[in-house]
């Protein structure tokens, strides 16, 4: 494309607050989601636009942002805004394709791509900017998706023709399972996935709409906006066709943020095999005082309608042999386990147990573990997990009370203790008391 078409196809958008759905809350609460940073961060911001995220990155993390987008005109306009916010010597514009970066391996502590990494299609993009990060940095990136809840049988799901028609023509959605799956196949485990609410769709097509109607048909960028037709007409084009279709069918679609970090590369994980049965136990038997937790594994396992192939997961050491008493015999380093509940008559998740070897603990296996199995979750479409474990343990994986959503387990147990977690980062869940498979004995 050349300059002048990429100046056309971008001209209305130029001045307006956002180039995608987004809102100042959603980058906060992604950007808390990312967890603790240096104390001056260094942020790689991708199809950064005018800049509403660098602006925000530079002023709330206290970051030294390179505002990276091949749009000239919007550079400017974010050189001018944070001149003017006193953010000058915080921000760095490049112009640069987001396919091709011009930076060295391990530069920045934290990638940002908000409604920008479609231009290059997120596996491209989980693949490229992965060398990216320094040890411990994560990657924050937002993807529209289709978010329609499949029914029981999803095979059965089809979404509507109208708005599969729009989405092939520029770009094939997939679901937040697909993505959880190639997020993990890529080398990242998930920190958050958060499912962006219907204002920060209204915060993009409300000025953007204002400007498409008050905007000339002859305007530079219009052809890509036609009038708005009467109903009986072909559905429209362009811009104009993306509002109405949101309108329309947006309970089918919507954007989803997610927050990555490559997985600990101290720490194979995997789902386990029959073959590891034994050390299974064995782990489980040294972790804890009794044998309750190793017993529990195997009535479980007889459990036809508890037991999930595929969501008991173990840790290796990277490059070595584990054991599980530190006393010889191989064997996993931690292991950790969800089965099938309920909350109410809603199919739930429930963690446990996580163990971890003695020898292994307070070295990240068990953390790398559980999340892991919590991502195999994400990627066969669950949506809740509940767990009965230490406060200040599992919020770090995301989980909070599960008395905010009025989920409580059918025993006394403190309240603090009793945790809930949405996979798919969805606003709606269950509620009600949790049933647990009966070898729980509760």
């Amino acid at each position: 494309m050349s300059d002048n078409a990429l100046h056309d196809a971008f001209s209305l958008h130029h001045g307006l607050p956002r180039q995608g759905p987004g809102s100042d809350a959603t980058s906060l609460r992604l950007l808390a989601a990312a967890g603790p940073l240096p104390a001056r961060p260094r942020v790689l911001d991708l199809g950064c636009g005018a800049g509403r995220s660098a602006l925000l990155l530079a002023a709330e993390a206290g970051a030294q942002v390179t505002a990276v987008d091949l749009h000239q005109p919007f550079l400017d306009e974010l050189r001018h805004s944070a001149d003017a916010r006193g953010l000058g010597e915080a921000i760095r514009t490049v112009r640069a394709d987001m396919g091709d970066l011009p930076f060295p391996d391990g530069s920045f502590d934290l990638v940002w791509a908000e409604s920008s990494a479609y231009s290059i299609g997120f596996d491209t993009a989980l693949a490229a900017w992965r060398r990216l990060l320094a040890p411990g940095g994560a990657l924050v990136l937002t993807e529209c998706e289709w978010t329609a809840e499949p029914p029981p049988q999803p095979s059965a799901w089809e979404v509507p023709p109208a708005a599969r028609a729009l989405w092939d023509r520029h770009y094939r959605l997939r679901t937040t399972a697909e993505n959880c799956a190639a997020a993990s196949a890529a080398g990242y485990t998930i920190l958050s996935v958060y499912r962006q609410p219907e204002s920060d769709w209204d915060e993009y097509y409300g000025p953007l709409a204002a400007r498409a109607d008050a905007a000339a048909p002859a305007a530079p960028g219009m052809a890509e906006v036609p009038p708005q037709p009467a109903a009986s007409e072909a559905p429209p084009a362009g811009t104009r066709e993306e509002i109405v279709m949101r309108r329309e069918h947006g309970v089918e679609y919507g954007c989803t943020g997610y927050v990555l970090r490559p997985a600990d590369p101290r720490w194979h994980t995997r789902p386990e095999t029959a073959a590891d049965a034994a050390v299974v136990r064995e782990l489980n038997a040294a972790a804890f005082p009794t044998p309750e937790e190793a017993d529990l594994v195997d009535a479980l396992r007889r459990d036809g309608e508890a037991w999930l192939p595929g969501l008991s997961y173990v840790a290796e050491a990277a490059g070595g042999t584990s054991h599980a008493d530190g006393c010889g015999g191989g064997s996993p380093a931690a292991y950790a386990l969800l089965t099938r509940c309920r909350v109410g008559d809603t199919p739930a998740l429930a963690l446990a147990p996580v163990a971890t070897a003695p020898r292994y603990q307070r070295q990240g296996a068990g953390q790398a573990v559980v999340r892991a199995v919590l991502d195999a979750a994400r990627a066969r479409g669950e949506r809740l997990v509940v767990v009965l474990g230490h406060p200040e343990y599992y919020p770090r994986f995301g989980f909070e009370r599960a008395s905010g959503y009025g989920i409580r387990p059918g025993f006394e147990a403190p309240d603090e203790a009793v945790m809930a977690l949405v996979l798919d980062g969805s606003a709606a869940t269950a509620h009600g008391e949790i049933r647990y498979p009966a070898a729980f004995g509760v």
